[in-house]
């Protein structure tokens, strides 16, 4: 199974703010590696919380099966399409009646496939995402998103070998996320 984000989320000057603010900064000479930064941010958010936290459109590619097959991406608001993807040849849309959908309470979703036609996989595009926007984001979230990139940009002026390349986020960053991770059981 892969995803790809289709239509990421829209960058946003309030993120960026809120990182000059809390880094002291009021130029814009950095402003483009502060952005990457909050993207790195944000997806080490999604890995840790196991939930996308701004709204993107999606797809993830699944092979057919005959059970139902849960999407990876969580939490998902509303699915857009679901194409067949043949060996050979152009993908195309699956009849509404070849397929089923299972939306949970918990932001999952589930795909069955009942009748494939010619494909061997399927793409299923979606809406995810906790928040539509970063001001919609939980003040959590954002706060360890931003404390997160912060903690990069000053550790790019660190020594080699002294946390400069510590791939897990501080503590600090890890108490605010907590309370929205979601585990799940293999």
């Amino acid at each position: 199974m892969t995803r790809a984000i289709i239509v990421p989320p829209m960058p946003s000057p309030e993120a960026l703010g809120e990182l000059k603010q809390w880094l002291a900064l009021t130029g814009s000479r950095e402003d483009a590696m502060l952005e990457r930064l909050i993207g790195a941010a944000l997806e080490l958010c999604e890995g840790f919380t196991g939930q996308l936290p701004l709204q993107a459109t999606c797809e993830e590619v699944l092979g057919v099966a005959n059970g139902w097959q849960t999407l990876m991406t969580r939490p998902i608001q509303a699915i857009v399409s679901v194409q067949g993807i043949p060996a050979e040849g152009a993908r195309f849309a699956l009849a509404a009646a070849a397929y089923a959908i299972e939306l949970d309470g918990d932001g999952g979703a589930r795909v069955r496939v009942l009748n494939p036609g010619a494909a061997g996989r399927i793409a299923v595009r979606f809406v995810a995402g906790l928040a539509p926007s970063w001001t919609g984001l939980p003040e959590s979230l954002r706060h360890g998103v931003v404390r997160l990139a912060a903690h990069q940009h000053r550790a790019r002026e660190s020594v080699a070998g002294q946390g400069a390349s510590d791939p897990v986020p501080p503590a600090a960053v890890t108490a605010l996320w907590r309370p929205w991770r979601r585990m799940r059981l293999a």
